[in-house]
């Protein structure tokens, strides 16, 4: 039997790898950036019943690429800070819901940790409106 040479051997075995992230990977990744407030739906299996829970709270960091990129979410209860990191292709994480977009000037919002009530809001991202225009030809299309 003939042995394969080391190099050869890790092309194959890094095909395969690749293979197998991209068949794990979601097609289309939740979209949604940091500062917005987010309702991130987990199924849950306890024992042999499986649920859907909801944690809603601010994204204050998205770290990784790939297979291995994650988000962290957080949230107040009862007056206590709580922070959950999702990885964003786990299958677990059924779905990712913007409900508030946040306008921030960083990529990690780890100074919320320090700020209590109001003080941890961030300004909202208000969608932008349609031109005339746009409406117009939108409308054209419908009829």
């Amino acid at each position: 039997m003939r042995r394969m040479p080391a190099r050869e051997s890790r092309t194959v075995s890094m095909e395969l790898m690749n293979k197998a992230v991209k068949a794990s990977m979601k097609s289309q990744p939740p979209v949604f950036a940091i500062g917005d407030t987010v309702k991130v739906s987990v199924r849950i299996i306890e024992g042999e019943k499986e649920r859907t829970q909801a944690f809603i709270g601010t994204v204050i960091t998205r770290r990784g690429s790939g297979m291995s990129e994650t988000f962290t979410v957080r949230r107040i209860v009862n007056n206590e800070g709580v922070e959950r990191t999702f990885p964003v292709h786990n299958p677990k994480v059924t779905s990712v819901e913007v409900i508030r977009g946040g306008r921030t000037r960083r990529a990690k919002l780890y100074y919320l940790r320090d700020r209590v009530g109001k003080a941890t809001r961030l300004k909202e991202v208000k969608a932008e409106k349609e031109s005339p225009k746009a409406q117009a030809s939108a409308q054209a299309s419908k009829d």
